[in-house]
């Protein structure tokens, strides 16, 4: 664990492909992650985990099975454990959130797809 400070923007610099998130901080058995959007997604949901997105730049598109949320920048919202949901961006817009879940949650949980990512590194 790291006792000193991040700048988020400079860790956002670090990398440019999409759906597959870095690590920047962990803190009470949760990972702080950030992560490069754009399109679609897969449907999935977590079992026994939360999860938290902080939109940073652009806007996030939440898709659940009985409506959407549109998340802009500065704006977060809670996916609670067992909800099933489909994050997305408008067509070819990129979308920047950072992630707060536990560190034993999978990337599209029990659903595997060729975006799963779940050997992510720390930046």
């Amino acid at each position: 664990m790291k006792d000193s400070k991040v700048n988020v923007l400079n860790k956002f610099d670090l990398f440019n492909d999409h759906w597959k998130p870095r690590i920047i901080g962990e803190l009470n058995g949760q990972l702080v992650k950030l992560a490069k959007l754009t399109n679609d997604f897969v449907w999935h949901s977590h079992e026994n985990e939360d999860e938290l997105f902080l939109v940073w730049k652009g806007e996030l598109i939440m898709e659940f099975r009985d409506r959407t949320e549109v998340i802009k920048e500065g704006e977060m919202i809670i996916v609670p454990k067992g909800v099933e949901h489909n994050p997305r961006t408008k067509d070819g817009e990129e979308v920047w959130v950072m992630l707060f879940e536990p560190a034993a949650t999978l990337h599209t949980g029990a659903v595997q797809h060729e975006r799963t990512h779940n050997n992510q590194a720390w930046i």
